[in-house]
């Protein structure tokens, strides 16, 4: 065997910690390194039968649960393409994933039975598969597992090889699949090994969903490549998460900060054993400083960072002994990552110019499936990825994000970051998130509003707003209007979908 992809991670963990713990799910039920390197195999070999080989792609549509990710090692075994698909779309965009990659295998949970039948009436995927035992006229991977022959055959891959292939999450127009190559994956589970201290006794507690880039290539993979322990949850619950915190002397755990928000709100938060974490990480937006408060209280303090899909994700980390000292900041570029700040026309910009963030490194994808022009789009001349992302250095390297390219308000020719007003606007007692949209203006060309959810109980309105952000900001900046939402839509990663808003509020 010559895999030097991902493939070759559960062979040689087998090798090498085989009795050691490597997930912990469902009711507490336990898999070592060897069983998992086992069910992986035995799963490679249902592959096979198939005739599924290089460049191949093998979706997988379910939550959380040790299947996923041997499905995934399985794919990488044979030199497959593994494709996660998100669970929260509907049947027709479940199709149009599955057609677009062109899925030779899709393996889903029960569950989600009803939109896959809807969704392959039309994409027409070979071999459909649920997880588990199935039935007696149509048996499902766990059974057909059991009955597979011995798999010896690993694929020869190379780190230039693809190894999945991640949908954007498609806030505008139709997602596009961003290629990911083994080497990506392998390296962005390098810089969090480093930047994130990732040790072979952690143990990880999964609450975000692996269909995510973030869980998988930051969360998922450099535990594995640890030989670390990982606690998967099939979905997120304050209360549970809680509870296995304490149950499994949980080290790590990462999320977004409504994640965090919700566990310190918990009635259980205050009499929970919270002392075995020592590493919190927190992405898709900056940490409100209400929630800094709560989780330093308890001794705890986050590591913050920066990244996109086609990073694999990760572009920036901010250890947690610099979130007060460098507040506001996503951090340095991680140690195999480049990142630099560029004007319209290409140039760098010096420190503290505001620009376009692009990111190098051999954790950038490259390219996506299919999209020969948007590939050729996303990247420079000289093979930098375009992030489409405004932001600043400042004179120690670090990164600050002032918010999306597209989402820039022009009011009266002065440049406004929704980013900086919200995070301001989330310091605002009452208020809970918070997004800033342009909305066009006679006068000014356009205008903020801003999209609030507040505490229940709370009293905040558009005075209110204003009057506590007057002489903070320029007056320019200061929301026209505020409205109170129940909820803000978001993608899987827990960002906010801008696109929706604007259409909502008629923009």
């Amino acid at each position: 065997m010559h895999q030097h992809g991902i493939g070759a991670w559960l062979v040689k963990r087998r090798l090498k910690s085989p009795h050691t713990v490597a997930l912990i799910h469902g009711d507490g039920s336990t898999m070592t390194y060897g069983q998992f390197a086992d069910a992986t195999d035995r799963i490679s070999a249902v592959l096979r039968e198939w005739g599924v080989g290089r460049g191949d792609a093998v979706a997988y549509l379910g939550e959380n649960s040790p299947e996923f990710l041997q499905v995934m090692f399985a794919a990488a075994q044979v030199g497959a393409v593994f494709v996660p698909v998100n669970t929260r779309l509907a049947a027709p965009e479940i199709a149009y994933v599955l057609a677009d990659c062109d899925a030779r295998v899709l393996i889903h949970d029960p569950d989600f039975a009803v939109p896959v039948v809807a969704a392959t009436s039309t994409a027409r995927t070979p071999h459909v598969l649920v997880t588990g035992e199935g039935a007696a006229d149509r048996p499902g991977l766990a059974h057909l597992a059991r009955a597979a022959a011995a798999f010896t055959d690993h694929a020869d891959t190379t780190h230039r090889e693809p190894a999945a292939i991640v949908y954007t999450s498609g806030t505008t127009g139709r997602p596009k699949g961003a290629v990911l190559t083994h080497g990506n994956l392998t390296w962005v589970a390098l810089n969090c090994v480093v930047d994130y201290d990732v040790v072979s006794t952690d143990v990880a507690l999964m609450i975000s969903p692996l269909f995510h880039v973030a869980s998988l290539g930051m969360g998922a993979l450099p535990v594995i490549l640890k030989g670390a322990t990982m606690v998967i949850e099939k979905g997120f619950e304050p209360g549970r998460a809680l509870a296995q915190i304490e149950r499994h002397g949980v080290t790590m755990l990462s999320g977004v900060p409504t994640t965090y928000q919700l566990m310190a709100d918990h009635p259980a938060w205050a009499s929970t054993d919270l002392s075995t974490l020592t590493k919190l990480t927190c992405g898709g937006s900056a940490v409100p400083a209400r929630i800094l408060n709560a989780y330093e209280a308890r001794g705890l303090s986050f590591a913050q960072g920066y990244g996109m899909t086609e990073a694999s994700p990760g572009a920036t980390a901010l250890p947690a002994t610099m979130t007060r000292v460098k507040q506001g900041s996503v951090g340095l570029p991680h140690f195999f990552t480049d990142v630099r700040i560029t004007d319209p026309t290409g140039a760098v910009l010096p420190t503290g110019g505001v620009g376009e963030i692009e990111v190098a490194g051999p954790n950038v994808f490259p390219g996506y499936h299919g999209r020969p022009e948007a590939t050729a789009e996303a990247f420079t001349a000289d093979g930098w990825f375009r992030s489409g992302d405004l932001g600043h250095l400042d004179a120690d390297g670090y990164l600050y994000i002032s918010g999306r390219l597209k989402d820039m308000i022009i009011s009266g020719g002065e440049n406004i970051y929704p980013l900086e007003l919200e995070q301001l606007l989330t310091e605002i007692d009452g208020v809970t998130s918070a997004a800033v949209i342009g909305v066009p203006d006679e006068r000014w060309g356009e205008v903020p509003w801003a999209i609030l959810t507040v505490r229940e109980g709370a009293s905040v309105d558009t005075d209110t707003v204003r009057a506590c952000l007057d002489g903070r900001i320029a007056r320019y900046k200061l929301p026209k209007n505020v409205v109170i939402v129940d909820e803000l839509p978001r993608t899987a990663s827990g960002k906010v979908r801008k696109a929706d808003l604007r259409t909502r509020f008629g923009v």
